[in-house]
């Protein structure tokens, strides 16, 4: 038993930091790829954005017509960063927030209860908590970051 530990443990630290690179790439550019695609779908249909940011998001402190603007350019920029690895803790949190802020300033997302336990704000838990990952472990070794000594 002893030995099969043992083994056990070896087998892990050896493969353990390669997975976890793969694990934080993956984690990296599914982010990216959700907020890009919605930054992406809001330049698209602006008419559309603006509707959304005057009338359904409740951005607080901005007037709605700077929110959308800065929270498209934040969905279409901050990604690309986080998928390349470059500043990826630093934009990881900057995503942090925004998507907190999201969460807050859509209504619709917990009009069924306590923002926590709705349902439309599972996604929003689920990157948050992708985000917060990638903000505590950084980008591992398949990274801009790694290759600039930043990390």
């Amino acid at each position: 038993m002893k030995a099969l530990k043992q083994t056990h443990n070896s087998v892990v630290r050896a493969w353990q930091p390669h997975l976890l690179d793969v694990l934080m790439l993956l984690l990296r550019l599914y982010v990216a790829w959700v907020f890009w695609r919605a930054g992406y779908l809001k330049l698209t249909n602006w008419p559309a954005t603006e509707y959304l940011f005057e009338y359904e998001y409740l951005v607080p402190l901005l007037p709605w017509q700077m929110a959308a603007v800065l929270g498209t350019a934040t969905e279409l920029m901050v990604p690309l960063f986080i998928a390349s690895g470059l500043l990826t803790r630093l934009m990881g949190g900057v995503l942090f927030v925004f998507n907190a802020v999201a969460v807050v300033s859509y209504p619709v997302l917990y009009q069924d209860g306590f923002a926590l336990f709705a349902k439309g704000a599972m996604d929003h838990q689920i990157w948050g908590l992708m985000l917060l990952f990638i903000v505590l472990l950084g980008a591992g070794r398949w990274s801009l970051d790694r290759r600039l000594v930043i990390d």
